[in-house]
């Protein structure tokens, strides 16, 4: 087991680094971050599963905390005021314990108000982070351009702790991808997926980082998939997985592709997206272009069409007209740490500004160039979609298409494979790989 507490201590000095630089920027004095409060329904009293403000999660594991404030001032130790109520209708939060506890001032409440006593005497001399909702009398969230923009940019780069975190979240997220996939072997139904898969991971709907998308047959060419049918189809031929895990607030994405007659053609196309991802998670090196790492890409994957009979046009001459486009709609990957989709994808310095996507390309997450430090998603995908297809026609390119492929192969849905992948000086490190390797 990862002894977490010496990573733990290097993760907060760096916090503490960048807080005092991005502070100096902003021209406050004090860093102070709600963890957030609950939401909830309009004309009703139950609340929606409360979500911690990803800026608090950043500097202690605590996910199920609201009404708790952290404050962080340079040159003294970060204080930690944590709700505990005195409750009988909901379990309380335990005390606060663990590697962590021991680098700040706790001051433990027994109410929400109570907070205003510990939080600094001028809010006009903090940088408060966190949604409006979480305001406290005059402590109100005003989420400074110059602070957000350079403490997002920079948590880009991952500390040697956060990719431990990481690391036992994707542990965590192969164990359910397992059963799935033997869920998914012995007949059972999407509905009966998901719950095998929940099961295993020990993570229901609160705690995943995202709701599961499982597809059977054609539901894998719905991109986000979510209806989850309770009966199974009368005949399974594919199964598609995009499921993640947490822990301690850090998340992993994976997603797997499967055939049920591993001997068929559609199991050779998923080979064929496998090998091509594998190489284009070996692209994940600190100077690469993440933009060249999703055009590259689009050039794999029409190049396994072409060879597959799918298109007739070469791979340039498809991503040029947009065919690729058709059968590849969303991006390469994206940043994940502290959350699925995590933040500054696009930031062009830890001042601001942004880098623009490729010309046709509106659905990629991110335009960086690599850095060590960095973990981002590669996840390719080949799909049969109607209406992309149809635009294809529309557009002047059905030529391009070998339509009775595509007809031979629509009733699979698609395939998408993804894993986490972190930039290291040198090999990239593969958390998904490793830990099916481990499993």
């Amino acid at each position: 087991m990862t002894d977490f507490a010496p990573l733990y201590a290097a993760h907060l000095a760096e916090l503490q680094r960048r807080t005092a630089e991005a502070l100096a920027r902003g021209g406050f004095d004090h860093l102070v971050v709600p963890s957030g409060t609950l939401h909830y329904q309009f004309f009703d009293d139950r609340d929606y599963p409360y979500a911690v403000n990803p800026q608090f999660k950043a500097w202690v594991p605590l996910t199920r905390n609201p009404g708790s404030w952290l404050v962080a001032t340079p040159g003294q130790r970060p204080k930690l005021i944590y709700l505990q109520p005195f409750d009988y209708w909901h379990a309380v939060p335990q005390a606060p314990g663990g590697y962590w506890v021991e680098h700040f001032d706790v001051v433990v409440i027994r109410t929400a108000e109570e907070a205003l006593q510990h939080l600094p005497a001028d809010p006009a001399r903090c940088a408060i982070l966190g949604e409006p909702q979480s305001a406290l009398r005059d402590h109100v969230p005003n989420n400074p351009p110059a602070v957000v923009n350079y403490l997002e940019y920079h948590r880009a780069h991952k500390t040697p702790y956060e990719v431990a975190m990481m690391r036992e979240a994707s542990r965590i997220g192969v164990r359910a991808h397992r059963a799935a996939e033997r869920a998914f072997r012995a007949g059972a139904s999407e509905f009966g997926i998901h719950l095998a898969y929940c099961q295993a991971a020990g993570q229901d709907a609160n705690d995943l980082p995202y709701s599961n998308i499982v597809c059977l047959n054609e539901h894998a060419a719905v991109l986000h998939y979510h209806d989850r049918d309770r009966v199974p189809p009368r005949e399974i031929r594919s199964f598609l997985i995009d499921a993640g895990a947490a822990f301690h607030g850090y998340a992993c994405d994976i997603t797997r592709t499967y055939a049920r007659d591993t001997g068929s053609e559609f199991q050779a196309l998923i080979d064929a997206v496998d090998a091509a991802q594998r190489a284009m998670c070996e692209q994940v090196r600190a100077g690469t272009d993440y933009k060249r790492i999703h055009l590259d890409a689009h050039l794999a994957l029409a190049g396994i069409l072409k060879e597959f009979g799918v298109i007739k046009a070469s791979p340039e001459a498809a991503l040029a007209t947009g065919v690729s486009s058709a059968f590849f709609p969303h991006g390469i990957g994206h940043g994940i740490g502290l959350q699925v989709h995590d933040v500054a994808g696009f930031a062009a310095s830890d001042a601001g500004g942004t880098i623009p996507k490729p010309e046709g390309h509106p659905y990629l997450r991110l335009t960086r160039t690599l850095e060590p430090g960095m973990a981002v998603t590669i996840e390719p995908g080949l799909y049969f979609i109607d209406m992309l297809l149809e635009e294809v026609k529309k557009n002047g390119h059905g030529d391009s298409v070998d339509w009775e492929r595509v007809d031979a192969f629509k009733p699979f849905g698609g395939i998408r494979i993804e894993d986490d992948v972190v930039c290291t000086e040198a090999e990239p490190i593969n958390l998904t790989r490793e830990a099916f390797a481990e499993a």
